[in-house]
């Protein structure tokens, strides 16, 4: 894994050599083993190394083609390029190294941009055509690697991370107000914005071509739903167990040491399953607790640990939160949310003092519909289509609106439910699910920034999937509008920069392109099947794990944010929320915020999650925005 800058330089010099370092070095925790720059006329591109496959110098980067007419920068890991390598090899390509970049360079030279279609990986690279004049910088087809951009005026420049790209001269830092917006709605900021209004991400599934003549963005890959398989439930289940195991075999290739993360739920007990029976060594296993019970799976993990005879490491998050959370949320450098970033980081952590390679179970929830809120969505969806559309467009709302100020718990659930049974299918699927209710973000936005966001909504960025996805089948719609948004935006994001932060390599089978592709096609009844959750996945590991792991009450990798703010953190977080300058007083009613920060310590309210925003926002704005950033 590794980090990749650069810019261009078409109508003004950018930069020299000495800049392209600076972009490098602000990101050497993604690759500390090695780093080198590229510099001509037209391009600059800078790489660090995490060095993974084929150690030697030959592996380095920037890379040439052997005319070297073709310079790349890459990050990523292609899991298929022993076959390319091959068939390439057939066709009278010379390699120099046992790289998987260089398996890239020679399929571009052949299949020019549609090389794409032929990589399985997780990757963002930049390639420098010199006879063409053209950068060609392409992503993954669902962003576990990112890609960061910035355009403004005739200038372009590239990073793994937006930190690379500040270290220019004279990038400015304007907010974009819909993405503070979409931020406390989502707890990330969904592509292709970023929090800066000239710097964006390049979406998943998309390549771009830059040259003198502008810009090019196209996408090259999409997840069609559209298509169901006819195959009996115990043919898909077979196919399942054949797909992962192969998956899985593809990411276990490494030149360094490789482990799993093993958190004790369905997805990462069945991964760390298939390594232990592909593996002639002990699997290297790794484990994060909490001292609150019902947050703590470590239980779970050991049984998986001891069933499979693993080399198993723990830690527990204690007393550990408040002195590092500062450090830990720098590597974000825009506002980020997902609270189980914590433990990511922590595990990632103890991880990389045993590996460079960890594998995880990500993606398992998306892609079979693991999680709860999938039930609570296909109960809604049976009310609405059993009430009359006069009774919930007309009489819910104000019904909604009486039990909108209650401190009860049960009159707040359901304000939100008559709430989201007013909406259609897509936009109720939004609301059941955002991090900030209409009332509390227009009550905590300043009135001189409500015309600026005029006619905007967040729900928009789900709606808009949902609406794109094929196929007329609402479960398998809000999946891959969950693909699209929360696991790119989110879940990837966060593995993405913790691991990074600890320069860990994190590889995920269930999101392998035939698996993913796969799932598409099952009937949803073998995702969702009668009230049970992931049921093709299941039945695809019975026969690798107990009823104890396959069956328990999902926990998720949370932690306890409401007593966090009551404990813990309270004195960091009450510095950052209350007594901040600017960054949320820019923007909100302070009286409001400490509203809610006072109901949430009367231990009446549990406002942890809208907190935990205000307060990654907070320290997000003290690391990276600017005072000029207020007047956007």
């Amino acid at each position: 894994m590794c980090g990749i800058a650069g810019f261009t330089q078409f109508n003004q010099i950018e930069g020299d050599v000495n800049t392209l370092k600076q972009m490098g070095n602000a990101i050497r925790h993604r690759g500390p083993d090695a780093g080198g720059e590229y510099h001509d006329q037209y391009v600059g591109l800078s790489h660090r190394r995490l060095a993974i496959l084929d150690l030697s110098e030959a592996g380095n980067q920037p890379m040439f083609s052997a005319d070297e007419q073709l310079v790349i920068v890459f990050n990523g890991e292609i899991y298929n390029y022993l076959e390319h390598r091959e068939e390439l090899q057939q066709q009278g390509y010379q390699f120099k190294s046992h790289s998987d970049t260089e398996v890239i360079l020679a399929l571009y030279q052949r299949d020019g941009v549609d090389c794409l279609k032929h990589l399985n990986g997780m990757f963002a690279f930049a390639l420098w055509d010199k006879v063409k004049q053209q950068l060609f910088i392409a992503r993954d087809r669902l962003g576990k690697k990112p890609l960061y951009y910035f355009e403004d005026q005739g200038r372009f420049a590239f990073g793994s991370e937006i930190k690379a790209i500040l270290e220019l001269e004279d990038i400015p830092r304007e907010i974009r107000l819909d993405a503070v917006y979409d931020f406390f709605a989502y707890q990330y900021i969904p592509d292709p914005k970023s929090i800066f209004q000239h710097i964006h991400k390049l979406p998943p599934a998309h390549y771009m071509t830059v040259s003198a003549d502008g810009i090019v963005i196209e996408k090259y890959w999409d997840l069609s739903m559209a298509t169901r398989s006819n195959a009996s439930a115990e043919q898909l289940t077979d196919e399942l167990v054949e797909i992962l195991t192969a998956a899985t075999k593809r990411r276990m290739i490494s030149d360094v040491p490789l482990g799993a993360f093993l958190s004790g739920g369905v997805d990462s007990s069945g991964v760390v399953a298939l390594m232990a029976n592909n593996s002639d060594t002990p699997v290297k296993t790794c484990s994060i607790g909490f001292d609150e019970e019902k947050f703590n799976e470590t239980e779970f993990a050991r049984i998986v640990a001891k069933q499979y005879a693993t080399e198993h490491h723990e830690f527990t998050v204690h007393q550990n939160v408040n002195d590092n959370l500062e450090h830990i949320v720098s590597f974000f450098d825009e506002p980020f949310a997902d609270p189980s970033l914590v433990p990511t980081y922590f595990v990632s952590e103890l991880a990389r003092q045993q590996v460079t390679v960890a594998i995880a179970g990500d993606g398992g929830d998306e892609v079979f519909a693991g999680y709860e809120k999938y039930s609570v969505d296909a109960v809604e969806n049976k009310l609405r289509n059993a009430v009359p559309k006069f009774i919930r467009k007309n009489i819910f709302p104000p019904l909604a609106s009486l039990l909108a100020h209650s401190s009860w718990t049960v009159c707040r659930k359901g304000k939100s439910l008559l709430t989201s049974l007013s909406a259609d299918a897509d936009l109720g699927f939004y609301m059941s699910n955002a991090q900030i209710e209409d009332r509390q973000w227009n009550a905590l936005l300043k009135p001189q920034y409500q015309p600026v966001l005029a006619g905007y909504h967040p729900s928009t960025i789900t709606t808009d999937a949902y609406q794109h996805a094929d196929g007329d089948d609402h479960l398998a719609k809000i999946l891959y509008t969950d693909m699209k948004t929360y696991l790119t935006g989110g879940i990837l994001v966060k593995v993405d920069r913790m691991s990074m932060a600890n320069s860990l390599e994190v590889r995920a089978p269930i999101l392998d392109t035939e698996t993913i592709e796969f799932a598409a096609t099952l009937p949803s009844e073998q995702k969702f099947n009668d009230g049970e959750k992931k049921h093709i996945l299941k039945n695809a590991f019975k026969r690798l794990l107990p009823d104890d792991i396959l069956y328990r009450k999902k926990m998720g990798f949370s932690v306890p944010l409401a007593s966090w703010f009551r404990g813990e953190i309270k004195e960091l977080a009450e510095q950052y929320i209350l007594r901040s300058e600017q960054g949320l007083a820019t923007y909100f009613d302070m009286d409001e915020v400490r509203k809610i920060w006072f109901q949430h310590q009367s231990e009446r309210y549990d406002h942890g999650a809208l907190l935990w925003s205000m307060l990654m926002f907070q320290m997000w704005w003290h690391k990276y925005a600017q005072p000029e950033s207020a007047e956007a």
